[in-house]
């Protein structure tokens, strides 16, 4: 029986879920307190973690850091109280499962929870957080650019946007090159590495991909070059690290920025003479890897700011591909879109057929900030609210389906009409007929001028109004409605 482990500052909210998944056969015990999930967790073993990004002492974020030093191979999904991009990748980043956005459905954190604990653990040297465990690759593939799908599956897009990545990836893919790919969060940078994997002639080889933003500092060595028995404390197994797991073939390092200096030195090492040695270990592992590496910002520039080094940033820059974002591949959206649904609907066991036209024409206006991944979360929640044959307005976020609305530009616009259409003389009017007070009226119009001020930042939004952010999703919420009453 899993035992799962759920932190969260809301009473209800534990009681509900212990008892839900108590009913679905796991073991469950709840905290209220960043302190009290700490103590439980340096006397127990959990399987998972449910947290909820806000806590009264600590932010999730800080507590998915402590989480994963205690217990790094178990699987970590936040709970949000607010559907907000940025925070969500952040924690994805740090290693964190997946996240899930309150009001939580029952069949939502169930399949969440079942895929989750269904990760590979035996690999050696991996943990079930999949921004950290080594993905060995797949059978090879005919050449072609893809962008990641769900399951291990890949798209091709035939967008003239993509069409020079595909030529880059055929050239350098026969090669042994060390590649640098340049890409936003989200991006399918990933994809990419494994698809010059696949064509390449090391295809029948392994491919690791470690993501550096989700490695603290002091496992870093340990996971990249493993470790002998008594390396240091806790050190009670020898452990491979992934480079040695990738001998033969293909390491992919994501974020590789955020690796400190002692490990930049040391893969400078590995990278200048081919071989490692294990952390408390005495014997040089000759390598045969090829090295490919991404990241969301200009490892130059991070050199001229002393972030990077500038002799690795030379030995990693043979090659470089630069990722265009999805919002300036409009034509590869709808494609996604459909893909991701397709196997949504797989996983739920619903028979969702496509997206109705005012949806498709959202998502063609809306930027994707974050990219493939954010369209796949907001695919995979909207397929699980809609009881149709078409994924409606209503079953989107908030943010998404009103992002028309939300948008204006100050710059170009006089003063006195400043905030949306929805302002208008008439809509006041009619919004104030409904409210018991014009005074919602003008909180709106606060609201959105603080969401507009922070680049519609909903946690930046909430600290400059002084409120809670689920008190600002609340209101939002409300609006929504309002809105969808006119």
């Amino acid at each position: 029986m899993a035992k799962i482990l759920i932190i969260d500052d809301d009473n209800d909210m534990c009681t509900l879920l212990t008892r839900f998944l108590v009913r679905n056969g796991y073991e469950a015990n709840a905290v209220n307190s960043g302190k009290d999930a700490m103590d439980w967790m340096r006397k127990n073993d959990p399987d998972l973690v449910l947290c909820d990004f806000k806590l009264e002492d600590i932010n999730g974020a800080a507590l998915l850091g402590n989480i994963k030093e205690l217990h790094p191979a178990a699987p970590v999904i936040i709970i949000t109280g607010y559907s907000d991009v940025k925070d969500a990748v952040e924690v994805m980043k740090m290693g964190a499962y997946d996240y899930v956005t309150k009001p939580l459905y029952p069949d939502e954190i169930l399949l969440t929870i079942k895929k989750a604990l269904s990760e590979d653990k035996t690999s050696p040297g991996a943990v079930s957080a999949p921004p950290v465990t080594p993905r060995a690759a797949a059978t090879a593939q005919p050449a072609r650019a893809t962008a990641s799908g769900s399951n291990g599956q890949y798209l091709a897009t035939n967008s003239a946007e993509y069409a020079s990545i595909v030529k880059q990836i055929e050239l350098v893919a026969p090669t042994n090159y060390s590649v640098i790919i340049y890409g936003e969060s989200g991006s399918g940078k990933e994809a990419v590495a494994q698809q010059i994997h696949l064509n390449s002639k090391r295809k029948d080889k392994p491919f690791i991909a470690i993501d550096c933003g989700a490695l603290s500092k002091e496992l870093a060595g340990s996971e990249l070059f493993g470790h002998e028995k008594g390396a240091f404390t806790g050190a009670l197994n020898p452990k491979t690290g992934s480079f040695e797991l990738a001998n033969g073939g293909t390491i992919f390092l994501d974020e590789i920025a955020n690796l400190t200096y002692d490990i930049q030195v040391s893969l400078l090492r590995v990278v200048q003479e081919r071989k490692i040695k294990k952390l408390g270990g005495n014997k040089d592992i000759p390598l045969d890897v090829r090295i490919i590496v991404a990241s969301n910002e200009n490892l130059w520039n991070a050199t001229v700011k002393g972030k990077f080094r500038e002799d690795l940033y030379h030995r990693f820059n043979e090659f470089s591909i630069e990722l265009p974002p999805l919002r300036e591949r409009k034509s590869d959206i709808m494609i996604f879109a459909k893909h991701f649904l397709k196997h949504t609907n797989a996983e739920l066991g619903k028979d969702v057929k496509g997206f109705t036209d005012e949806v498709e024409q959202i998502f063609l206006q809306y930027p994707w900030y974050g990219n493939l991944r954010e369209l796949k979360n907001v695919i995979k929640r909207a397929t699980l609210l809609t009881d149709g044959a078409y994924v409606e307005v209503k079953s989107l976020p908030f943010e998404i389906s009103n992002f028309h609305k939300l948008q204006f530009d100050v710059a170009d616009t006089p003063k006195e009409k400043v905030m949306p259409d929805v302002f208008a003389s008439d809509h006041t009017e009619a919004l104030s007929n409904k409210l018991k007070s014009a005074n919602m009226v003008a909180e709106y119009k606060v609201i959105m001028d603080a969401l507009k001020q922070t680049n519609f930042n909903k946690s930046k939004a909430a600290k400059l109004l002084n409120i809670d952010r689920k008190t600002l999703y609340n209101k939002m919420s409300q609006y929504n409605e309002l809105m969808e009453g006119e």
